[in-house]
């Protein structure tokens, strides 16, 4: 598209004004500017818009049924233009998240702020912890919710909060008190490379374990819960994650001696990041909301942030 909108805005002030000279004073152009732009807008519909009657600029026929067109189009984007100025609380955020967080924490999140601040639209985006950081280099999303480990100069951490890491399994057989190099030889799922949960965990079993046998990787998290139950197998996995089934006795925590692995839940996003209003109101929410989640908090405590 060859066509301006400065274009459009100084021909629709010649309409009213019928005067450069006029034109050219109310927007702080020279008269030869506001001439050369008419003249460009001519060119490009490759007719004249204007007959030059008494030195004055009268609408054509050919105008007359460009202004009918363009009017109300330049009307709009003016409108929208005000609104997006003069509003704090509209706009859209890109929001990634890995699967744990996706799955256990984002939903409650992401309505109770939409509550909030309605008129914001929230895209949310899965992926693993990498996937997630290179969503965040590339730029395809704002921010980032992860755990594990995150590397690249490029990317602001920010940590909101601490998970713990433990043992289960389907198999009561399996929960007896035991050291992780015990049970090295069962049969383990875990998640698979790159993401937080698998690394973390290796990570922190590496100096006591040799082998694990890892005889499945999966990608989801309730994949992995529907496999323990249904097979003798173990896996390490959030504890938030099977809260529930901890509870109601569908899963059992393994007594892995000296075994406490914790990560950190980071809140991510790009160190080049333009900090918008809304961008910021969304950070704190996030933070405040998640920050209560992981302690233990219910949603149902949750006060209004746009308020403190």
């Amino acid at each position: 598209m060859k066509l301006t909108l400065r274009q459009m805005q100084i021909f629709l002030n010649v309409v009213v004004s019928g005067h450069l000279t006029n034109v050219a004073k109310e927007m702080k152009l020279s008269q030869s500017a506001v001439s050369m732009s008419i003249k460009e807008l001519e060119n490009i519909l490759g007719r004249p818009v204007f007959d030059r009657i008494n030195k004055k600029l009268v609408l054509n026929e050919v105008g007359r049924a460009f202004y009918k067109e363009i009017d109300p189009i330049f009307k709009k984007l003016s409108d929208i233009e005000y609104e997006f100025k003069n509003s704090e609380n509209k706009g859209m955020i890109r929001v990634g998240a890995s699967t744990t967080i996706v799955d256990y924490l984002m939903p409650a999140i992401i309505c109770s702020y939409m509550s909030s601040y309605p008129d914001v639209k929230i895209t949310l985006k899965e992926g693993n912890t990498k996937e997630i950081a290179d969503m965040i280099k590339e730029g395809s999303i704002d921010i980032g919710f992860v755990e594990g480990f995150v590397s690249g100069s490029d990317i602001i951490k920010e940590k909101i909060g601490i998970d713990e890491l433990v043992v289960v399994t389907a198999d009561k057989s399996l929960c007896q008190s035991c050291t992780i190099d015990d049970i090295a030889d069962k049969r383990w799922v875990l998640r698979e490379e790159g993401s937080g949960t698998r690394e973390v965990f290796l990570d922190y079993i590496k100096e006591k374990v040799d082998e694990l046998n890892i005889f499945l990787e999966l990608g989801h998290t309730e994949s992995i819960k529907s496999i323990l139950m249904n097979r003798e197998c173990l896996t390490c996995i959030s504890k938030i994650s099977v809260e529930s089934e901890l509870k109601e006795g569908k899963l059992h925590k393994v007594a892995v001696e000296n075994f406490e692995c914790k990560r950190d839940f980071l809140m991510i996003y790009h160190k080049d990041k333009y900090h918008s209003s809304l961008f910021e109101k969304f950070v704190f929410f996030s933070r405040k909301l998640m920050t209560q989640m992981i302690d233990g908090a219910t949603c149902s405590i949750l006060s209004d942030p746009k308020k403190d």
